[in-house]
């Protein structure tokens, strides 16, 4: 992989002052460019041909369908991920996302054992309303999600007060961190678009907790 310019302090294009999403019951972090467009785009290439992509199936009120989207799973050996009925075992760290990693501890104070991985091929790829709020995650998880690829819509939905909304774009090399009580109170979604986007790369890290018997 090119020497990644994030790792060159005198990189002027990296922007690394934080910007605190302000919305109640939540802690929200947000780097508009922690990655430079430089690295960004070998980041994004890198991943979308090195990543052993998969599309699983759900059921939703008794229909099976394809998730809307590409996926994969890598981690720490044992450090298996459960959503949707959907059980994922974790590939082995790649270089590039050990770097990636690295590059996210580096602000987050925390080590993250695990990263879930999803590719929207285009505007019809989505995530819909959910939380990331699954056992093995623990109360309160911290997250950390980078954007790689194509600029997509984000948003933010209170749990209590649905009308309590946020959104705004993840753009290419953008990290977001949610933390404290946000999983509790907030769902959030990445919808579908009517505009023709280009594929986009998301990672969210995440740490699996180990519960004992």
């Amino acid at each position: 992989m090119q020497q990644l310019n994030f790792l060159d302090s005198q990189d002027a294009s990296v922007q690394l002052t934080p910007q605190i999403i302000d919305i109640p019951d939540a802690s929200v972090i947000f780097y508009e460019q922690f990655f430079s467009a430089i690295d960004s785009e070998h980041i994004y290439s890198e991943l979308l041909n090195q990543t052993p992509w998969r599309q699983d199936s759900i059921t939703l009120f008794g229909k099976t369908m394809l998730v809307p989207r590409l996926t994969a799973w890598h981690g720490d050996p044992g450090k298996s991920y459960t959503y949707s009925g959907i059980t994922m075992e974790p590939e082995p760290w790649t270089p590039t996302l050990m770097m990636i990693k690295n590059a996210i501890e580096s602000v987050c104070g925390v080590s993250f054992n695990s990263v879930l991985i999803n590719l929207y091929r285009d505007g019809n790829d989505s995530v819909a309303w959910h939380s990331d709020d699954e056992p093995e995650l623990g109360e309160n998880p911290l997250l950390a999600s980078v954007s790689f690829g194509a600029t997509r819509r984000f948003a933010f939905k209170h749990k209590r007060n649905p009308h309590l909304r946020v959104s705004f774009d993840l753009s290419a090399g953008s990290l977001l961190i949610m933390g404290g009580a946000t999983q509790h109170y907030w769902f959030h979604q990445v919808p579908k678009t009517s505009r023709n986007v280009a594929p986009r790369i998301n990672l969210t890290f995440r740490i699996i907790k180990t519960f004992l018997n």
